[in-house]
């Protein structure tokens, strides 16, 4: 299974919720997450996605403790099983 899987997988499923999981782009800013999913009531998080087994890099990793030292969850999404569990928490949140 491929980072792309996982992330189409993610987008469907944000979807099927009610939801969206946006692609994340910033120029100039290295290490940002992937995806900004977003469902109704105001529960954002941010999501890294990774090929299974696949870590973070260094940049990642400190733009994610930056993004939760501002109070924003961010999550790493290595296994397309986990997808349901992590939107549900978002959800929750």
């Amino acid at each position: 299974m491929s980072e792309k899987d996982i992330e189409q997988a993610l987008v469907r499923k944000a979807k099927s919720m009610g939801g969206i999981a946006l692609k994340f782009v910033s120029p100039g800013f290295d290490g940002m997450p992937d995806r900004l999913v977003l469902f109704p009531g105001r529960c954002a998080a941010f999501v890294e996605v990774k090929a299974p087994g696949k870590k973070p890099r260094a940049i990642q990793v400190a733009r994610h403790e930056m993004l939760r030292n501002m109070g924003f969850p961010v999550y790493v999404l290595n296994d397309k099983e986990k997808i349901g569990e992590m939107l549900d928490e978002i959800q929750s949140s």
